[in-house]
């Protein structure tokens, strides 16, 4: 499965959660992290959203997954906006509240829909 992250402060929080899930023994045995710096496509004003990429193996837990991007957003002085995608799901973890988690996870452990294609 293929999972982008989006944090609304930019490629250097990035690269702290890149490091945090590398550290992680759980999330280092079953996920491949790279961070991907946007460019805009021709024509597009501003820049193009930097995003965390990354693709789970089979040992991969949609649970330890956000409750490392929880302790990640606790540890940090100003908490960012989380935004994650997989295929056409998006979640936001904003307060990282018990339902907030609840439903993410959730949303996580759902079976692709057609829609979302091959990018699982």
């Amino acid at each position: 499965m293929r999972l982008e992250v989006q944090v609304e402060t930019g490629a250097g929080e990035l690269r702290s959660l890149q490091g945090w899930l590398r550290a992680d023994p759980e999330m280092r045995r079953s996920v491949t992290v790279d961070v991907h710096c946007g460019v805009p496509a021709p024509g597009e004003m501003g820049t193009a959203l930097d995003v965390l990429e990354l693709v789970t193996g089979n040992g991969w837990s949609a649970a330890s997954f956000v409750l490392a991007l929880v302790a990640w957003r606790q540890s940090r002085p100003q908490r960012p906006r989380v935004e994650i995608r997989r295929g056409g799901t998006v979640v936001v973890l904003t307060d990282c509240s018990e339902e907030e988690i609840e439903r993410a996870v959730r949303s996580l452990e759902t079976p692709p829909t057609g829609d979302e294609g091959g990018n699982q």
